[in-house]
């Protein structure tokens, strides 16, 4: 009798493992598409730089709150754009402002909708991001654009970068589409119908199609020089999307893959050298854009 007892028990506990596991599968997809849709905010803590100002920009049913710093070497050459990446904000452009300013740049930088204190509860990865960016363009006049942006920056600067107002793009770790990326950093656990359900839910509650999000599809209608930059050892985003990316762009373009820099590393003081002579490069009258210095 007690070990019929104790099998009943033994196939009750199993039962309820079962029920419980079965539930929090049911939930993975829920989780995901929150995880993807609603990164962590990082609060803006410091004021704006010496010579710059804080602003408010007109986005698309958002309001994105940055900083306008004007060149400290005029006259101005034109207007650079400092996009940030995931779960960061506009404070990261800090070394930024102070590089390009003294170059002759007015420096413009924002938190992206759904990041520091801009308004917004999703992040939609450029589909909404791209137009917010175009409306910052709006809102400032720039004519004569250069973006500089960093993982999801980056993505977002190729996919807005047909706009003939860009002279020049600087895309650093960015991804070639948001589904391949997605399904790539996605834990062990998510099968890929759990991986397309999560899918289905983000564009539920985003409103946006997934494979909308690509700066890939957006490269081959990029005419303005672009520098795509990775680290050859970034296990967050393969160096493979900068592979893809540099192949798709039809124009002026230049890849560099960072040797031993993962991801949010590849921007070290060498390369912030050659992002300099690329800028140069790619804004003269006739560029001609000189083959890289680190190896490609």
């Amino acid at each position: 009798m007690r070990r019929i007892l104790l099998t009943r028990t033994a196939l009750l506990i199993v039962a309820g493992l079962i029920g419980v596991l079965v539930l929090a599968a049911a939930q993975l997809p829920v989780v995901g598409a929150g995880a993807l849709l609603h990164p962590s905010r990082r609060s803006v803590r410091v004021p704006a730089p010496q010579g710059c100002a804080s602003a408010s920009f007109p986005g698309r049913d958002v309001s994105l709150e940055g900083w306008t710093c004007p060149t400290t070497a005029p006259p101005s050459r034109g207007t650079l754009i400092y996009l940030h990446g995931i779960a960061d904000n506009r404070t990261s452009g800090s070394g930024v402002i102070r590089r390009f300013t003294a170059k002759g740049f007015d420096v413009v930088t924002y938190d992206s909708r759904a990041h520091g204190e801009s308004g917004g509860d999703a992040c939609t990865y450029g589909y909404f991001e791209k137009e917010d960016l175009r409306l910052v363009m709006d809102h400032v006049r720039a004519t004569d654009v250069v973006l500089v942006g960093t993982s999801l920056g980056a993505a977002v600067a190729l996919q807005t970068a047909s706009d003939p107002r860009v002279k020049a793009v600087v895309a650093a770790e960015s991804f070639s589409a948001l589904r391949s990326i997605a399904a790539e950093r996605a834990p062990f656990v998510f099968t890929e119908r759990l991986i397309n359900k999560a899918f289905a839910l983000v564009e539920q509650q985003a409103h946006f199609r997934v494979d909308d999000v690509s700066p890939l599809s957006a490269a081959g209608s990029i005419v303005a020089p672009v520098l795509v930059i990775h680290g050859e050892d970034d296990t967050e985003t393969s160096p493979d999307h900068a592979r893809r990316l540099f192949a798709a762009l039809p124009g002026p373009k230049w890849l560099i893959l960072v040797p031993g820099a993962g991801h949010s590393q590849s921007l070290g003081r060498e390369v912030w050298t050659e992002i300099d002579r690329w800028i140069d490069a790619a804004l003269a009258p006739a560029p001609v854009i000189s083959k890289p210095r680190l190896r490609p």
